[in-house]
């Protein structure tokens, strides 16, 4: 009733027996079912109502974007792509996290890292404190990559790798959970400076469905000043050395 579709025709779409849906009857279906608009979204690319990208999803970064990256020494700012590879970064990420360029492609991959990476001296994932939050928006944010470029090579097997690799993974995967929480801000155990806190920024580059992420403290604060003594003693201080 709340979708105005009749109750045969809604048993027939939940077994598969009807014909595609559209866009409308999607439409009163989410909202009979409360969906949030990330659960909306994600329905109408499983549906075929929404556009799906059949190619490959982009790892080129605009060289606009890698000029701002160097643009901001007191934010550390990386880009990743749809299925979390990091493409570029600037020298305070690399201080901060690890120096990407000094690793290989694959192991550039923040997915794989927070799943199947070893603790480095303890501590997951350059030792940031929302680990286990970071994890759960990974899945959420593949699920829905997994849509969008279905007969891409580079997602289906990065998924079938985790899923495959990692029990929490799998675990998670089963959930169908495709919005995930904001991450406002985090905290980084760094060797060198000791906890910092940062503001969490991520910005999406749509043209290309890539991120931007910006990391970043308040002026004059205790944690803005370890920024830039990252920044000074740059990626011989990373949080992680291969």
């Amino acid at each position: 009733m709340l979708a105005h579709i009749s109750t045969e025709y809604y048993v027939r779409l939940e077994q598969g027996r009807a014909p595609r849906p559209s866009g409308e009857v999607l439409a009163g279906i989410a909202g009979a079912l409360r969906l949030t608009d990330a659960e909306s979204d994600h329905l109408h690319v499983l549906a075929g109502t929404a556009p799906t990208r059949t190619g490959l999803h982009r790892r080129d970064v605009r060289p606009s974007i890698r000029t701002l990256l160097e643009r901001l020494p007191q934010t550390a700012g990386f880009v990743t792509s749809a299925i979390f590879e990091v493409l570029a970064w600037n020298d305070l990420a690399a201080a901060l996290m690890e120096d990407f360029g000094e690793v290989a492609p694959e192991d550039r991959n923040l997915a794989r890292r927070a799943f199947l990476a070893p603790t480095h001296e303890g501590l997951p994932l350059y030792g940031v404190s929302d680990a286990t939050e970071f994890r759960q928006h990974v899945v959420m944010e593949l699920r829905s990559t997994l849509a969008r470029y279905p007969s891409d090579p580079a997602v289906t097997d990065l998924v079938e790798e985790l899923r495959n690799g990692s029990s929490d993974f799998a675990r998670l995967w089963e959930q169908h959970d495709v919005q995930a929480a904001p991450m406002l801000t985090k905290t980084f155990h760094h060797p060198v400076v000791g906890e910092v806190t940062v503001d969490c920024d991520s910005l999406a580059l749509t043209d290309r469905d890539q991120h931007l992420v910006l990391y970043s403290a308040p002026a004059g604060s205790r944690d803005a000043e370890a920024l830039a003594l990252l920044n000074v003693l740059g990626t011989e201080t990373s949080n992680y050395r291969p």
